[in-house]
């Protein structure tokens, strides 16, 4: 047997990691879900690794949401596969911090999903937002490659006629310790509300942007628009946007 590694660099953080079924469709693909939480908790791991842990950092008042994802599926990693998950930080842009990311297959090397991600800086208690200029936890690093990921853009619905997906109430289970839907079960809620043609078909990218916390109870009313390959879809909490995304799918003749 085999023990999975973990490497911390200056501008670098990895560690590998199982695809087990539970993370998977039932096609044994990866879920979208849970390259949004891999994606996540790779953030979180790379600034526990430096010292900069959740209590650390809420003691200084600052913390990070997360605004938007972004990621490429190259080849779809599989139930049992192991997959060697690094993270870089990638600077700022504006008032967001960025995060970059590569899955490889660990036999072969292959990168998988390419992702990018933006990040806002808050104050944990106020929730005032707070410039990228004012993180003190660390000096900012940036990727030193180019990662073949979407860039992560604005997701809307303006100016179509969406069809009605149905109302998704916000249960205990979708909730994470900051009391809000965990930014990674955002992917099942997308995925059960998507049309039945499209929940086996072959994910090619993915955009998610995160607008506001919902939270428990909350009645998230899903609005959706199909064109050839692609969906969008919005989630209406008290009336305004808690996310949009679009999902675009490998073609028909793929």
């Amino acid at each position: 047997m085999q023990s999975f590694e973990q490497t911390l660099t200056p501008n670098s953080y990895s560690r590998q990691e199982e695809l087990t079924f539970a993370g998977c469709d039932r096609s044994r693909r990866i879920r979208p879900a849970k390259i949004l939480s891999i994606m996540a908790a790779a953030a979180g791991y790379d600034y526990d690794a430096r010292g900069l842990t959740y209590e650390v950092l809420y003691a200084m008042r600052q913390a990070f949401l997360l605004s938007k994802a972004a990621f490429r599926i190259h080849r779809y990693p599989m139930a049992g596969d192991v997959l060697n998950v690094m993270t870089w930080e990638n600077g700022a842009h504006g008032a967001h911090l960025r995060r970059v990311y590569e899955l490889s297959d660990r036999r072969s090397g292959e990168v998988c999903i390419s992702g990018k991600s933006e990040w806002i800086l808050v104050d944990p208690v106020t929730r005032k937002i707070l410039r990228p200029a004012s993180f003190t936890g660390k000096a900012l690093t940036e990727c030193p490659k180019e990662i073949d990921a979407p860039e992560c853009v604005k997701v809307t619905l303006s100016g179509e006629s969406p069809e009605e997906r149905g109302v998704r109430t916000v249960v205990w289970s979708d909730l994470d310790g900051n009391g809000h839907v965990y930014s990674g079960n955002y992917g099942d809620i997308i995925w059960d509300a998507l049309p039945a043609s499209l929940q086996d078909r072959p994910l090619r990218e993915f955009q998610l942007n995160y607008h506001k916390e919902a939270v428990l109870g909350e009645q998230l009313r899903l609005l959706g628009v199909q064109e050839e390959n692609t969906y969008r879809m919005e989630g209406l909490g008290d009336g305004s946007p808690c996310f949009t995304t679009l999902c675009t799918f490998q073609s028909e003749e793929h």
